[in-house]
């Protein structure tokens, strides 16, 4: 029985040894005072072990994140369920580190947390390549769509008004003589027109430019019923106009899910809700058609969805998708606002 127990004890300290090896790791009591840290967790933090035993978690907080965000985890942990998730914080020289984070619960025997063990994984160069690439993304979309605008400025008003000239001119020689050629190229430059303005404006809007998000909306929710006939609802609550960064992917990105609508949803109708609420812009496009299995999109994401959540990111928003097959697919961005 002794020999079964020093075996056990050999085995935990073992344990322990390669958990304070590859981890930095933290416990708190069951109010998040700091009972115990690591070596590694000194290291990172800047902090001795005397400095950060009797202390909370806000010793090394970076102020990045919210309060919601907190309040989220202890409503996680308080419940006795494993919290992860990635935390910057702030080390004792004023440098900040991101953190790779399980918090796991122990329970007493009512069923309540009596200490919280901690173990994290510094990622802070990773987040650093992320935020790179972000930027990277946010100035490639930037380009893009600067590019979109000329073409569509010189669509327009190029081949654009040079077709409307030589409209005017077919109907004056039509006026004068009437023959079935003119008529056949009457048609055929209406109908030119008629493509070369919708090219343009899938390019990019002007009145987008001009007046705003809300009439862009509106004038492509009119010519996408027409085109398609799916009816969309239109609910809006903006009070001002946002900068034209923000404007540009709220478009895209109710352009994109409205041409997923129309692809795969097998509807007549859909919603597009826009709210200002606080600091946050949120834009869901919602529809009850076929839906579809998140898990295997999120396995091969198609070109729309990446480019989706690439735009909400360049701005710094979030994009969440809810669908199952048969129960539609709601799809909700959340862009913060100053």
């Amino acid at each position: 029985m002794d020999r079964d127990f020093q075996q056990m004890k050999k085995e935990l300290l073992d344990y322990k040894f390669a958990l304070d090896e590859s981890s930095i790791v933290a416990i708190t009591d069951s109010r998040g005072i700091i009972t115990y840290v690591n070596d590694q967790f000194c290291h990172i933090s800047k902090y001795s072990r005397d400095e950060l035993i009797g202390q909370d978690h806000r010793i090394i907080n970076s102020c990045y994140h919210s309060r919601g965000f907190f309040k989220e985890m202890w409503q996680t942990i308080g419940s006795g369920q494993v919290w992860k998730g990635e935390i910057r914080n702030r080390a004792k020289d004023g440098t900040f580190y991101w953190m790779d984070t399980t918090i796991v619960p122990f329970m007493n025997e009512m069923k309540k947390p009596y200490q919280y063990v901690a173990i994290r994984y510094e990622i802070t160069e990773r987040k650093r390549v992320e935020q790179e690439l972000q930027k990277m993304m946010a100035r490639i979309i930037d380009v893009q769509e600067e590019e979109r605008k000329r073409l569509s400025r010189n669509l327009h008003d190029g081949i654009g008004q040079n077709l409307y000239s030589h409209l005017i001119t077919i109907n004056r020689l039509l006026s004068e003589m009437n023959h079935p050629l003119l008529t056949q190229m009457q048609t055929e430059a209406t109908q030119l027109i008629e493509e070369i303005r919708e090219i343009s404006w899938e390019l990019r809007p002007s009145v987008l430019d001009d007046l705003g998000l809300v009439p862009a909306i509106r004038s492509y929710l009119t010519r996408y019923s027409d085109h398609y006939q799916i009816d969309i609802r239109f609910d809006c609550v903006l009070r001002k106009r946002l900068n034209i960064n923000t404007e540009l992917t709220i478009y895209r990105i109710i352009q994109e899910a409205l041409t997923n609508v129309r692809k795969y949803a097998e509807v007549d109708s859909a919603a597009v809700t826009i709210r200002e609420m606080d600091n946050v812009v949120r834009i869901m496009i919602e529809d009850k058609g076929k839906g579809f299995d998140v898990s295997l999109r999120a396995q091969s994401p198609g070109v729309g969805l990446f480019s989706m959540d690439e735009r909400a990111r360049s701005v710094g928003g979030s994009l969440s998708i809810t669908t199952s097959p048969g129960n539609g697919t709601k799809i909700i961005l959340d862009i913060p606002i100053k």
